[in-house]
């Protein structure tokens, strides 16, 4: 396997590491959105999100919780924060290991997600899928 995100979670690739720990790394994304955007990295190789064990998820998304109230604190001053997981080339990932982006946002920096909302769903359509989503919970 050649994945630059093991690279780097084994050192073998260059790093600026926020925080790691026996789960996750966090370390600066080298094409940043602004000052202060990085990625929450599983040590171990996951393709997508339903490949991550849920301790090493929770991690993540703690570790990405505390990265947005430092980068409030650190002088960053954002007006907002975006965290984000693309899960598969449909939704954007482009690096197949699992990461969740902690971005600093500012008013006007030109970075968006466009979404093209269709008609929205009936009730019953919303109850079905609902349903079939509790009917596959974990």
């Amino acid at each position: 396997m050649d994945c630059i995100f093991c690279a780097i979670v084994a050192g073998r690739a260059p790093r600026s590491v926020v925080s790691e720990d026996e789960l996750v790394v966090a370390f600066m994304d080298i094409n940043p959105v602004n000052p202060g955007h990085v990625l929450v990295v599983p040590k171990t190789h996951a393709t997508g999100l339903a490949d991550v064990p849920f301790g090493t998820g929770a991690r993540m998304m703690e570790l990405a919780m505390r990265l947005a109230k430092s980068a409030r604190s650190a002088g960053l001053d954002p007006d907002g924060i975006n965290l984000f997981l693309a899960d598969g080339a449909a939704a954007g990932q482009e690096v197949f290991h699992a990461h969740l982006h902690m971005v600093p946002r500012h008013v006007g920096d030109g970075f968006s997600l466009q979404v093209a909302y269709g008609t929205p769903p009936s009730r019953e359509q919303l109850d079905e899928v609902a349903s079939a989503l509790r009917s596959e919970l974990e």
